[in-house]
C-alpha cells in the first residue's frame, strides 16, 4: 500500500542571510509576517511599503529522507507560486513556472537539503514577454506572461501582493509496482438508471512492467473489476435509480462515494475516493424571436441562476483554510444563492471548495485562469495552459457542483471592443485558447458538462461580443455612467457580472485605517479604493438620489451602503421579473481578498454589508416586486418554488403622512418556476412626478415599495420612532433591538460593528409604515445602552 509523508515542518525561508522558520503551505509574505519583518500590508498603506517582496528571489529549504522499503519515492507539489528551481542536496530535480499546477520528481532513495528557490514573478514574467512580444492589458503589470493569479499584481478591487511560495501541500509518496496517476468518472443519468465509466491510469514502477494488475471500482451498491497489464482502463458502473443531485432549493445534494482499488493479487497497492453526484447538466443557447438564450437546466428543470462572483478570498490565498471556505459558502447559500462563478483573474480553488458546494447544491461556473488581457500563444506559455487545463479538468470533473467550464473573463469583448484587435496587428492573444483548445480539451476529458468560450459572450463574432440579446453579458455601464434605474432598460439573456461599489463596514475600516480621520477623502480611504474614479462614482450614485450633508462621513458611508443595496436590487428585481427571458443573474461580487471600498456583499473581515442581507431576499423563492415602465408600474410576483404560490395581493396608494388614499386587493396563483405580472390599476397607481404619495404592496409577509421620484425629491417626514432593548431568555450573547416607527421610516439600518466590532445584527435595510414594528437581533452585543443603539441607527431623512 502507498504511504505518504507530508512535510510541513521543519522549513525555512532564507533572507538577508538568515534561516527564518517558514510555515507549509504558506508564502514568503506570510513567513515575514510572522517573523515580524513585514508591516501588515492590509493596514493603511503599508501595501506600498512591502512591494520589494515580489520583486527579489527567494528560497525555501528543508531535509528530506527518501530512503524507504518501496520500490519508488515521488517528491509532490501540489503547488509551487510560481517560477521556481527545485534541488535535492545540490542536484537540480526541475523547474516550474505555474502556479496552478502540480508538479512531481522521482527521488527513489534520495536524501539531503531540499532547496527550493522562486524567481521573481516579474523578471519571470518580463522574460517571457521579451519572447512572445508585447500584447494589451486593462492593468499595467505583466499578468498575461505568467500562469499565476493575475490578481496579485493589483485589480480595481485588490492589492498588488505579488506572492511567492509553496502554497499548498508538498508530500513524499512512498509506493511499489504501480500507483494510481489519474482518474476520469463520467457521470451520465439516462432515464432512471446512472453510469459512471471510470477511466483511469496508473503509473508503473521498472519493476511492475507488465505485471497483471486488477482494478475494482464502487459506487452506490454498484462494482466493476477488470484486470490489466498496461497502464489504462475503464471500468463502468451501472446503478439503476440513483438518488439525484440537485442544485440547493430543487432537491436534495445526494452524493455517493466512489472508490477505485489497484491490487496485486491480495495487495493492494493504492486507492483512490471521491464524492459523485449522479445529474445532468445542459445549457440552452438556443436562438430565438429575442436573440439567443442562455440557460442552465440540472435534471431537465431550467433554471434562473441566483449567482455571485467569487473572487479569491485572501490576497495571500495560503491562507485561506477549508473552515473559511465553508464559512464563506455557508453565507452564500443562507443569502439564497444557488450559483458561484469562479472568477477567471483568480485561481482554481482547493479541493474543499468544491467539495463544500457539493454539500451546500451551490452550482459551481469555472472560469479558466484569464482575464481583462491578450494572452500570448507561444511558447512557454502553451505548453503550460494546456498542461494546467488538463491537470484541473480532471481534479474537479468529479464534482457534481461543477456546471460550466468557462473559458475566460472578458478577453473577447477586449479584443473586439477595447482596440487590442489593431493594436496586436495580427499577434496571438489568448483566442486559440478560448476557442480551440480549450473547448476541444473539455470535450475530450470532461465531455458531460458544457463549456462557453468566455464571459461575456454573445456566441459569434458576427455579433458585438457583449450584445445583451445574445448569450452572457457584462453590465457595466450603469456603474461607471448612469443612474441605477437605467437597469430596468434593457433584459440581457444572462447578467454574467453587474454590480455597484459601498465601504466596508466601520469596524473594518477602523481596524484597517487605525488612527485615521475617516473621511470619504482621507488618505486611508482613497487608498483602500481601487476602482478608477471609484470615489466619484460612489458620490455621484448617491447624489442621484439624495442631498448629501458635507463631511458628514456616517451619512456618506450610510447612504452609499443603500445605494448600492438600491442599485442591485434594482437590477434583480427588474430581471427576474422577465424570466424565462433573462435566465440568470451573478451578482459582482460575493466576497473581498482585504479591507477594501469594492462591489461585496461581505467585507474583507467578514462582515455583512447591507447588500449581503437584500441579496437573501432578491433570491429567495417568492419575490415580489413592483416594476415602473415606460408604460405605467406592474407589479411582478416571482415563484421560483417547485409548487404553486397561492396567495392574496394588497396594494395601497399612501401619503407621507400615511393616509391611505387607494387600495386594491386581489387573489393571484402563480405557477411553479414562472412570473406573473400585473399592471398597477389606475385607481391606486402614483403620477410619475408624485412626491407625496407612494406604492406598497404586500403578499405572504413580502413588501415592496415604489416611490416615483428620487429620494431627494420625494417629500419625506422627519423620521419619528422608538427603540427599545429586550433581552433573550437562554441567549447570553444576544438581545433584540425593537424598533417602532411612529411615521414613514425608509431604509432603516442598525449597523452593529457600531455596537462592538463582532457584533452582528439578522437584517439589513428595513422599511416602516406608521405604527409598524421590527425586532433585531443583535448578537455580540448584550448592552442596554438605548443612545447607543440609537447611534448605531440610520435612516432615509428629508433632503
Amino acid at each position: 500500500m502507498k504511504d505518504i509523508t507530508l512535510l510541513t515542518k521543519g522549513w525555512s525561508l532564507q533572507h538577508e542571510g538568515k534561516a527564518l522558520s517558514a510555515e507549509v503551505p504558506g508564502c514568503v509574505h506570510t513567513d515575514l509576517l510572522a517573523a515580524g519583518l513585514l508591516p501588515d500590508p492590509y493596514i493603511g498603506t503599508n501595501e506600498l511599503d512591502v512591494a520589494w517582496v515580489g520583486e527579489r528571489p527567494w528560497t525555501y529549504t528543508a531535509h528530506i529522507d527518501a530512503v524507504t522499503a518501496h520500490e519508488r519515492t515521488d517528491l509532490v507539489f501540489d503547488g509551487l507560486d510560481t517560477a521556481a528551481e527545485i534541488t535535492l542536496d545540490g542536484s537540480e530535480l526541475g523547474r516550474t513556472r505555474n502556479m496552478h499546477r502540480a508538479y512531481r520528481f522521482d527521488v527513489t532513495g534520495r536524501s539531503g537539503e531540499l532547496r527550493v528557490r522562486f524567481l521573481s514573478a516579474y523578471a519571470e514574467a518580463e522574460a517571457v514577454r521579451e519572447r512572445t512580444g508585447d500584447r494589451p492589458n486593462v492593468y499595467p503589470a505583466p499578468s498575461q506572461y505568467i500562469r499565476k493569479m493575475a490578481c496579485s499584481f493589483g485589480w480595481d478591487w485588490g492589492p498588488t501582493l505579488v506572492t511567492a511560495g509553496i502554497w499548498r501541500p508538498v508530500r513524499l509518496e512512498h509506493w511499489s509496482t504501480a500507483r494510481i496517476a489519474r482518474v476520469r468518472p463520467l457521470v451520465t443519468v439516462t432515464e432512471a438508471a446512472g453510469r459512471v465509466e471510470v477511466h483511469f491510469e496508473v503509473e508503473r514502477s521498472v519493476a511492475g512492467h507488465g505485471r497483471r494488475l486488477t482494478a475494482g471500482a464502487t459506487v452506490a451498491g454498484a462494482h466493476a473489476e477488470v484486470q490489466f497489464t498496461g497502464t489504462r482502463a475503464v471500468l463502468t458502473l451501472d446503478v439503476p435509480d440513483p438518488a439525484l443531485w440537485w442544485p440547493r432549493g430543487y432537491g436534495e445534494q445526494t452524493l455517493h462515494e466512489l472508490e477505485l482499488v489497484v491490487s496485486e493479487g491480495r495487495d493492494v497497492l493504492d486507492v483512490w475516493r471521491r464524492r459523485i453526484g449522479f445529474r445532468t447538466v445542459e445549457l440552452d443557447r438556443t436562438p430565438d424571436e429575442h436573440g439567443t438564450a442562455f440557460t442552465l437546466a440540472v435534471n431537465g428543470e431550467r433554471l434562473f441562476a441566483r449567482g455571485v462572483n467569487w473572487i479569491p478570498d485572501d490576497a495571500l490565498p495560503s491562507r485561506v483554510t477549508a473552515e473559511r471556505y465553508r464559512r464563506r459558502l455557508t453565507q452564500a447559500a443562507e443569502a439564497n444563492v444557488d450559483l458561484v462563478r469562479v472568477w477567471g483573474g483568480g485561481i482554481y480553488e482547493d479541493d474543499a471548495f468544491y467539495d463544500i458546494c457539493d454539500e451546500l447544491g451551490l452550482m459551481v461556473w469555472q472560469d479558466f485562469p484569464f482575464a481583462c488581457a491578450a494572452y500570448p500563444e507561444e511558447q512557454p506559455l502553451r505548453g503550460e495552459v494546456e498542461a494546467e487545463a488538463r491537470e484541473n479538468v480532471v481534479r474537479l470533473m468529479p464534482h457534481p457542483s461543477l456546471v460550466l467550464w468557462n473559458g475566460n473573463n472578458e478577453n473577447l469583448w477586449g479584443f473586439r471592443d477595447w482596440g487590442w484587435e489593431p493594436e496586436l496587428a495580427g499577434d496571438s492573444w489568448g483566442g486559440g485558447y478560448y476557442l480551440d483548445l480549450l473547448p476541444r480539451l473539455v470535450a475530450d476529458l470532461d465531455p458531460t458538462r458544457p463549456y462557453t468560450p468566455g464571459s461575456p459572450w454573445s456566441g459569434s463574432w458576427e455579433r458585438h461580443p457583449n450584445d445583451p440579446a445574445h448569450g452572457t453579458h457584462h453590465s457595466w455601464e450603469v456603474w461607471n455612467r448612469r443612474d441605477y434605474a437605467e437597469y430596468r432598460d434593457s433584459v440581457p439573456r444572462f447578467v454574467a457580472e453587474f454590480g455597484w461599489q459601498a465601504p466596508p463596514a466601520l469596524a473594518t475600516l477602523r481596524r484597517a485605517l487605525p488612527g485615521e480621520t475617516l473621511a470619504a477623502d482621507s488618505p486611508g480611504m482613497l487608498h483602500h479604493q481601487k476602482a478608477e474614479d471609484g470615489k466619484g462614482k460612489l458620490d455621484r450614485g448617491v447624489n442621484r438620489h439624495f442631498v448629501l450633508p458635507e463631511g458628514d462621513f456616517d451619512r456618506w458611508h450610510y447612504l452609499t451602503q443603500v445605494v448600492q443595496a438600491r442599485a442591485v436590487a434594482a437590477g434583480i428585481e427588474h430581471w427576474r421579473a422577465h424570466w424565462p427571458m433573462c435566465a440568470g443573474t451573478v451578482v459582482w461580487q460575493l466576497n473581498d481578498c482585504w479591507p477594501v471600498s469594492s462591489w461585496s456583499a461581505i467585507d474583507g473581515d467578514g462582515r455583512l454589508k447591507p447588500l449581503y442581507h437584500e441579496l437573501r431576499r432578491l433570491y429567495a423563492d417568492h419575490l415580489l416586486t413592483i416594476q415602473p415602465d415606460p408604460g405605467g408600474t406592474n407589479l411582478a410576483l416571482v415563484n421560483q418554488s417547485a409548487h404553486p404560490w397561492s396567495t392574496t395581493v394588497t396594494l395601497r396608494r399612501l401619503t407621507t403622512d400615511g393616509s391611505q388614499t387607494g387600495q386594491s386587493t386581489w387573489e393571484v396563483e402563480v405557477a411553479p418556476r414562472s412570473v406573473t405580472r400585473t399592471r398597477v390599476p389606475p385607481k391606486v397607481a402614483v403620477a410619475p412626478a408624485a412626491d407625496k404619495e407612494f406604492l406598497v404592496a404586500d403578499a405572504d409577509g413580502l413588501r415592496a415599495l415604489h416611490i416615483a421620484v428620487a429620494d431627494r425629491d420625494f417629500d419625506y417626514p422627519s423620521p419619528r420612532f422608538d427603540v427599545r432593548i429586550d433581552p433573550v431568555d437562554g441567549k447570553g450573547d444576544r438581545v433584540d433591538v425593537v424598533v417602532t416607527a411612529h411615521t414613514l421610516v425608509r431604509d432603516l439600518l442598525l449597523q452593529p460593528d457600531r455596537l462592538a466590532p463582532d457584533a452582528t445584527a439578522d437584517r439589513g435595510l428595513t422599511s416602516l409604515l406608521p405604527g409598524e414594528e421590527v425586532r433585531i437581533q443583535v448578537q455580540g452585543w448584550t448592552g442596554r445602552d438605548v443612545q447607543a443603539v440609537r447611534a448605531a441607527l440610520f435612516c432615509v431623512e428629508p433632503a
